[in-house]
């Protein structure tokens, strides 16, 4: 199965592949040969754990949830906490690798495409400290709901451009960003964010992930001596599940359960869904150059979704994540909106931990599953951000110790 999901073709069953225009097929292709052989290269690979550990931070900790295990009686409850990141989130982990192999194709300028602003922050990042210039496009909603991560990004010399077409979030935003790779083919590397788009952005992002699961295994065999039973992650394009979830992939006592945006409920018409949950009502399709599940009416045409949290307001799905949907290695759930706010609240009451609005859905999911499993059970979470960024957000719906409605 790991092996699977790292094929030299791109393709995961039905899902996946490589839909582009010509002029863009030279540059996957380059870019696919690169990375095959940078990740067999001894120099690559100790440069990029040289950058993981001193540069990002790594490893995060694995750290037991002792006050919220206790409150939900059930499964002990371990938090990967992705959000002591150098940047607050998982996005460095990749972010890290494909600028050193933008460096090795001689490229000289990065663009991105970013929703909840922490990849177009990691971006930013990596650009200033490898001296590329960097372009990073955000849907304007997106742009003005993470006020804090625009502004970090311009500080470290981002040029940050709001996506005023279509529904103006995170697909209208990769949207522009394969524009400008059309535009500026030659010295111009596009980090795409996740697990998704044409190969060989899935399995690039995944092998750059999977850092997480390798370091969960070896954190949580030397606190408890056992593997997890469960793993849960929110899923918007996939790619901290897929970090989470690879080093298990081969182990079928493990359950592995991601979280989509269930919004304001499983509803929607023609041109709006009320939430970004793709495996609810989603549908086969093949769109920004690649093959997978996406929220779309009956002419075919992607409609506009909607999540509390930006980084999960997206209509697709990455494809090796449909994969795994389609052979039930994966269960897949949702967290509606005002479920997010309560377990962002509990989480930062009960540990002392305010993390991103993605990742409280993977606790929302958590503080749902705990309860109904026996105390020797073992479920690590992974919270792929910190929720520093969400504030403009947050700030709206509580106040003091209150949960506004939404």
């Amino acid at each position: 199965m790991k092996n699977y999901l790292l094929n030299k073709n791109g393709h995961f069953g039905i899902f996946g592949g490589r839909y582009l225009p010509e002029m863009l097929i030279p540059i996957m292709e380059e870019l696919e040969e690169t990375f095959y052989q940078s990740i067999k290269d001894k120099k690559f690979k100790k440069e990029l754990n040289y950058l993981y550990k001193n540069y990002s931070g790594r490893p995060t900790p694995l750290y037991y949830c002792e006050n919220l295990t206790r409150k939900l009686g059930g499964a002990k409850i371990f938090l990967k906490n992705e959000g002591l990141n150098h940047t607050g989130a998982h996005k460095i982990n990749h972010c890290l690798g494909q600028a050193l192999i933008a460096k090795k194709m001689g490229k000289k300028r990065l663009i991105a495409e970013t929703g909840a602003g922490q990849h177009g922050l990691a971006t930013a990042s990596v650009a200033a400290k490898f001296g590329f210039s960097c372009t990073v496009y955000m849907g304007l909603k997106d742009y003005q709901r993470q006020k804090p991560n625009v502004f970090y990004m311009e500080r470290l010399g981002a040029k940050v451009i709001p996506v005023t077409t279509g529904g103006q979030i995170l697909r209208d935003a990769i949207n522009e960003a394969l524009r400008d790779l059309l535009a500026n083919p030659k010295e111009t590397h596009y980090l795409l964010g996740t697990v998704c788009g044409p190969h060989p952005y899935p399995v690039m992002n995944t092998y750059f992930q999977s850092i997480i699961g390798k370091e969960v295994k070896k954190q949580i065999l030397k606190q408890t001596e056992k593997l997890p039973d469960y793993l849960i992650a929110c899923v918007g394009g996939g790619s901290n599940a897929m970090g989470l979830f690879y080093e298990f992939l081969d182990n079928e006592n493990i359950q592995l359960i991601t979280v989509e945006a269930g919004g304001k409920g499983i509803k929607e018409n023609e041109r709006k869904a009320l939430h970004a949950a793709r495996f609810q009502t989603g549908k086969l399709g093949v769109v920004e150059g690649f093959k997978s599940y996406f929220l779309q009416n009956k002419d075919g045409q992607i409609k506009e979704t909607h999540s509390i949290s930006a980084g999960l307001d997206y209509s697709g799905v990455g494809p090796q994540i449909a994969y795994l949907k389609s052979i039930n290695r994966i269960k897949t759930t949702y967290a509606l909106d005002k479920e997010v706010l309560k377990a962002y609240k509990t989480l930062a009451e009960e540990e002392g931990i305010i993390a991103a609005l993605e990742s409280c859905h993977a606790i929302a999911e958590t503080i749902k599953l705990a309860p109904k499993l026996p105390k020797e059970k073992i479920i690590v979470v992974n919270c792929s951000g910190r929720g520093d960024k969400d504030y403009f957000i947050t700030s709206k719906y509580i106040k003091t110790k209150n949960l506004i409605k939404i």
